[in-house]
């Protein structure tokens, strides 16, 4: 009986321009891309029939009230990426998930997208298929705009609505603090409060800021924390406005900066250096208004093989 066990890492958003609705419902995106070392992990194991099954465990604080976030069955987007490598394929073939998550459900940082990259990477070598990362990039797009950068991770430029992913020049390792909130956020209401709320304006198309590239290139992390950014801070405010008092508490640790994760509500922060995250994170704790403080470094690699 074939095993497979992978590891994945969240991504962050460095910056995540959102441009106008288009007629499909997505809305363009301009995004940088970081992966960083806060990993879920995911075991495949091949069984003799075509059933496709998946159980889940959540190692983080409240894990009972995160678990019951995490859709069941073929709702799990992990399954659906097992389905949809086993139909580019063309074969007949069983396997069983096991998931064991440390990244935030619905916390802005593709813990669902981190999820089918795994089981990508993990059925393409349990069922001895064969393929590349590349190879695998057109089914992690048809799973979700995240799910093509997680296969590979590191930095990386998305367009399109995110899974068009091309990789950017970039130096050092930068020291992050998530402030992770109790509740989750949903996406797809992220989204519609922003159109909600820009609805009558004229948005335009996005773009990458020039500064937070020249950031990256250079390894300058006070430059970029100054120039991180997110088109969709207005919207999950207003959706959770008790998020701006994390932000604040950030702020006034002196973090070099501090954006809201994706669509949110986790809160990052960007430190200069390990004493300096410890910091932030015993600020944030103190302060009492988030379920729980992460330190993190990133870049880190996308899907790895453990094990």
């Amino acid at each position: 009986m074939t095993t497979v066990s992978v590891r994945v890492p969240a991504k962050i958003n460095l910056c995540l321009g959102v441009g106008p609705v288009r007629e499909d419902g997505f809305h363009p995106l301009a995004t940088v891309y970081q992966a960083v070392d806060l990993h879920d992990e995911l075991r495949a194991t091949v069984v003799d029939s075509d059933e496709i099954t998946v159980t889940t465990t959540v190692d983080v604080e409240d894990a009972e009230a995160e678990a019951a976030l995490v859709p069941e069955g073929w709702d799990n987007i992990a399954v659906r990426a097992a389905a949809a490598l086993r139909e580019h394929a063309g074969i007949e073939a069983g396997i069983d998930l096991a998931i064991r998550k440390v990244i935030p459900v619905a916390g802005g940082m593709a813990g669902g997208s981190a999820d089918a990259a795994a089981a990508l990477v993990a059925c393409n070598d349990a069922w001895g298929l064969g393929y590349s990362r590349h190879d695998l990039e057109p089914v992690a797009a048809s799973l979700g705009s995240d799910v093509p950068f997680l296969l590979h991770g590191g930095n990386a430029i998305g367009g399109g609505r995110g899974e068009t992913v091309s990789p950017v020049l970039a130096r050092g390792s930068y020291h992050w603090v998530f402030a992770v909130a109790a509740e989750g956020l949903s996406t797809a209401a992220v989204y519609a409060e922003f159109d909600r709320l820009n609805e009558g304006r004229d948005v335009p198309e996005p773009e990458v800021p020039d500064a937070l590239l020249a950031a990256l290139r250079s390894g300058d992390a006070q430059a970029l924390g100054a120039a991180l950014s997110n088109d969709l801070t207005e919207a999950s405010l207003s959706l959770r406005p008790e998020l701006e008092a994390t932000l604040d508490v950030g702020r006034q640790a002196e973090a070099l900066g501090a954006i809201i994760s994706g669509s949110g509500p986790t809160c990052l922060f960007l430190a200069t250096d390990e004493q300096h995250s410890l910091d932030i994170a015993i600020a944030l704790a103190g302060a009492g208004g988030c379920a729980d403080v992460v330190q993190s470094t990133g870049p880190v690699p996308g899907v790895r093989f453990i094990g």
